[in-house]
């Protein structure tokens, strides 16, 4: 998909397609009203005729419009003026782009990046509609055997902005956009990938596939006889039920200065939950294939960082792991002592993922890190709070939660940060060792962080916890979200000053 900023009069445009927008009741934009003069009129006689009231994503494909020089035009609801928001944008782009796609325009010139969007720039509005766009387009069809692809589909976009002075604020979003939908689409191939060819080292092979081709990225692969070294027991414990090898993949890349301090991203990398022991539900059960979802975010937003070659430091860990139940399999009542030191009572198996996270996190100390955000699909409690909408957030240092927040908001990718209070922690006490892996049914995804956080003291730490925000359940839309690829990603654009304009 090829995309491009112009700023130029409609009526000029030689085009397959001109989109334009509608506002409600019936009501054409400056655009659509330029466009309008120049057919006589043609346009707003079929408003008044009633083909359209411009509600948000109603769309009327109109042919040879008189006088236009384009093929087609094609008009988008956008609801009532100066209340179109971030949330109907976006909805409005997708509706442009699979009609687009439907229609057998191979290319338009799209005015909607020039709608006023409530508290929102035009770097914004043009970087969401590329994402938005190559996430229309996204589809998974690697393993049928029988492809249907469109048979003209949409190939190249201009978006039109309102002056020449932004059209480098335009390609800057462009450049932004194209490498975050990059690191969304890589995110939502390996979550979407099925257990039986997404294991651990798979995680390893598709972190060695970005370290191949940037001379700036490095993998180690360290597999369980190194964890053993280390003394990650409660890592090693989670896998031990399952015939395929636990794998820590961790992708190193130097953007910035050889002594500046890394930002660590942690991923849960769980290739299938079965519970182990604690065996869950057979029904729904395949979807545990996305509790690798936190090493996919990670990947992605590696990915991301990579193809923007942003100039900081920053270190990505793939915490790939399966849990299986099997003979060798760790049981409830075990006592684990993890590579901190600290020991943990397994009072249930299927909270796995906690016992895999606290060993990595005490790994990355090794690396004196400026910040750790860990990212994983870590507790159903967290799907019960906040749904599918928002990432739990919750961290042990309130500027870097501000921060996460702040790129939340800027990206569309949204978060909600729940407390980490010390009273949560008496509810992880054991009578046999430091604490258990589970503090009962009340507040499990605040107790689920607690626990983490007793690995975390040495460092400014964050967990995201994506439970209802890594993959969409059920239906044709089934699949990998690509979240919190977008949030990530602008934390670290953030990070490294880099403004709308692409310069620190």
């Amino acid at each position: 998909m090829e995309f491009s900023v112009k700023s130029g009069s409609p009526e000029k445009q030689r085009s397959a397609c001109i989109v334009v927008g509608v506002y409600e009741p019936r009501r054409l934009s400056p655009i659509g009203e330029q466009l309008d003069k120049i057919s006589d009129g043609y346009i707003s006689n079929l408003l008044r005729r009633g083909d359209l009231e411009g509600k948000p994503g109603q769309v009327l494909l109109l042919h040879h419009v008189p006088n236009v020089l384009s093929e087609r035009v094609l008009l988008v609801g956008c609801g009532k003026e100066r209340e179109l928001d971030d949330k109907q944008y976006k909805q409005i782009i997708s509706k442009t782009i699979n009609t687009l796609n439907e229609t057998g325009s191979m290319e338009a010139v799209c005015f909607l990046t020039e709608q006023h969007v409530k508290s929102r720039d035009t770097y914004w509005k043009v970087r969401q509609a590329v994402e938005t766009t190559q996430d229309c387009l996204y589809t998974f069809n690697q393993l049928k055997s029988k492809k249907s692809d469109p048979r003209r589909p949409l190939r190249k976009i201009v978006f039109n902005v309102p002056t020449r002075r932004e059209l480098t604020i335009g390609e800057s979003a462009i450049e932004h956009g194209l490498a975050i939908a990059a690191g969304s689409k890589l995110c939502k191939d390996v979550a979407n990938m099925p257990p039986n060819i997404c294991n651990p080292a798979y995680l390893g092979e598709q972190a060695q596939e970005i370290a191949d081709n940037f001379d700036n990225v490095t993998v180690d692969i360290i597999g369980e006889e190194k964890m053993a070294e280390l003394g990650m027991n409660s890592y090693l414990a989670v896998g031990r039920g399952s015939a395929n090898e636990s794998v820590m993949s961790v992708i190193n890349y130097q953007g910035g200065d050889k002594d500046q301090a890394p930002i660590v991203l942690v991923g849960k990398g769980l290739t299938f939950d079965s519970g182990g022991i604690s065996i869950k539900p057979g029904e729904a059960m395949d979807e545990m294939k996305y509790d690798m979802g936190g090493a996919a975010g990670v990947i992605g937003t590696m990915r991301a960082l990579v193809q923007m070659q942003l100039p900081i430091n920053v270190v990505g860990v793939l915490a790939g792991c399966e849990n299986m139940p099997g003979s060798n399999a760790y049981r409830p009542g075990d006592i684990l002592t993890t590579m901190s030191g600290q020991t943990v009572e397994v009072l249930n198996t299927d909270a796995e993922g906690r016992l895999v996270l606290c060993d990595a996190l005490t790994y990355v100390e090794r690396f004196e890190p400026d910040t750790v955000v860990d990212v994983a699909t870590l507790t159903g409690a967290c799907i019960i709070a906040l749904g599918s909408h928002a990432t739990g957030l919750l961290s042990n240092h309130n500027p870097l939660a501000h921060d996460l927040l702040k790129a939340s908001e800027q990206s569309g990718d949204r978060a909600w940060q729940l407390p980490l209070w010390d009273d949560y922690q008496e509810q992880l006490e054991s009578p046999f060792a430091d604490f258990t892996n589970l503090g009962g049914r009340a507040a499990g995804t605040i107790t689920a962080a607690c626990f983490l956080s007793k690995f975390t003291k040495k460092y400014n730490w964050a967990h995201l916890d994506i439970a209802g925000t890594a993959w969409r359940s059920g239906g044709k839309n089934k699949g990998a979200t690509g979240r919190p690829v977008p949030m990530l990603t602008q934390y670290l654009l953030n990070r490294a000053g880099v403004s709308e304009a692409g310069h620190d």
